[in-house]
């Protein structure tokens, strides 16, 4: 079995449970962008977005240089691949478990059509 599960992944997974988080990295994925650019399409402070800043930084998913007074964030990916790494594994399951859903839900359907 493929092991990953170190606190590096439990923070990429931390991260990426908020979509504010992941929207940003959806953006930063076409392109660096400033703290103020990624706060843009939201309803937030420029205090409330460096704070998403912050965790994506500890998760290791972004990179902030300073610019004067302007913060540069820029993707980094390899956590990504960690944690696409982390879900493949347990790719293989999920056919036989969509195959046995449907294989379920036509035999309720035909109990159901035979009654009627």
């Amino acid at each position: 079995m493929v092991e990953y599960t170190g606190p590096s992944l439990n923070r990429v997974f931390g991260a990426l449970a908020d979509p504010t988080r992941r929207a940003m990295l959806r953006r930063l994925a076409a392109g660096d962008r400033t703290v103020g650019e990624l706060a843009e399409p939201f309803d937030m402070s420029f205090a409330a977005a460096a704070k998403h800043v912050k965790v994506l930084e500890q998760a290791g998913l972004l990179h902030r240089s300073i610019e004067g007074r302007s913060h540069r964030c820029r993707l980094k990916a390899g956590p990504l691949a960690e944690a696409d790494r982390w879900l493949a594994y347990y790719q293989r399951f999920w056919p036989a478990r969509l195959d046995a859903l449907e294989n379920a839900l036509v035999r309720h359907n035909r109990r159901k059509r035979s009654r009627t």
